[in-house]
């Protein structure tokens, strides 16, 4: 690191479980980001401010007056742009560091095939149970740690899906994807901003740890695969709930991964 890079994150640097080794790695890093709206917007700007030196962006919509009042990363100025455009500019006011890619499509199956496997982590901030299952098939297909969040009304809810921890579930082996929920979408039941705001910023949190982790940091860290943590905006309590790999599940299960 140069002396700039030294003084901008010498408030990591302080951490007694932080080290130059860890923040370099952080700077060679990828993280791929699917969605740029309400649990991506504040995830980028930390993953940003970290240092986490490439940041790929996937999102096919344009920002909307409505979006602004939790998407932090976007402003008034930029409503109608391609949020991957609005996210670039952001970005790049916050950390020149940082190597931004705008991907101004929808994820689907073969955009997934094309970007996961170059990522070191990836952020599922989208809102669709179908996209959900695709990214996680894209993941553990590739070996990729997949970060997971959704929030909706004052509910929230954040995991870890690691295909390199033995027994940790993938994310259909607790939703398994013959057995979709009901529609639940921030533009027809409402989101409480704060809550779609922390889940973002505890997604950044773990993929920060997750890179650093492969730098020596924290080796004995009680990540989040495994763990489904549940959070009541309402009251503010978290609860959490122990997952396991489901043997029947039709993506990780045996007859799958073998």
């Amino acid at each position: 690191m140069n002396d700039e890079q030294q003084l901008r994150y010498s408030r990591h640097l302080l951490l007694n479980e932080w080290s130059e080794d860890a923040q370099e790695r952080l700077l060679s890093s990828h993280a791929l980001v699917i969605g740029a709206g309400g649990l991506g917007a504040p995830a980028l700007m930390y993953l940003a401010g970290a240092g986490v030196g490439r940041i790929t962006v996937i999102d096919p919509d344009t920002v909307d007056l409505t979006n602004l009042q939790r998407q932090i990363v976007h402003t008034t100025a930029r409503v109608g742009e391609p949020k991957v455009l609005s996210v670039l500019e952001q970005l790049g006011q916050v950390n020149p560091d940082v190597e931004v890619t705008p991907v101004f499509a929808a994820a689907d199956p073969a955009l997934l095939a094309e970007w996961v496997p170059q990522a070191d982590v990836v952020l599922d901030c989208t809102d669709r149970f179908e996209i959900r299952q695709q990214i996680n098939q894209a993941c553990r297909s590739a070996g990729k740690p997949l970060v997971s969040a959704s929030a909706v009304r004052f509910d929230g809810q954040i995991s870890v899906f690691d295909p390199r921890v033995p027994q940790a579930p993938c994310y259909a082996c607790l939703f398994p994807p013959d057995q979709p929920p009901p529609e639940t979408r921030c533009a027809t039941l409402g989101i409480f901003a704060p809550v779609v705001g922390m889940m973002g910023v505890v997604q950044a949190g773990e993929a920060i740890k997750l890179l650093a982790q492969d730098a020596g940091v924290w080796p004995d860290h009680q990540g989040l695969a495994g763990r489904l943590l549940m959070l009541d905006g309402r009251t503010w309590r978290w609860t959490e709930l122990r997952a396991r790999r489901e043997p029947h599940c039709p993506v990780c299960g045996p007859i799958h991964s073998s």
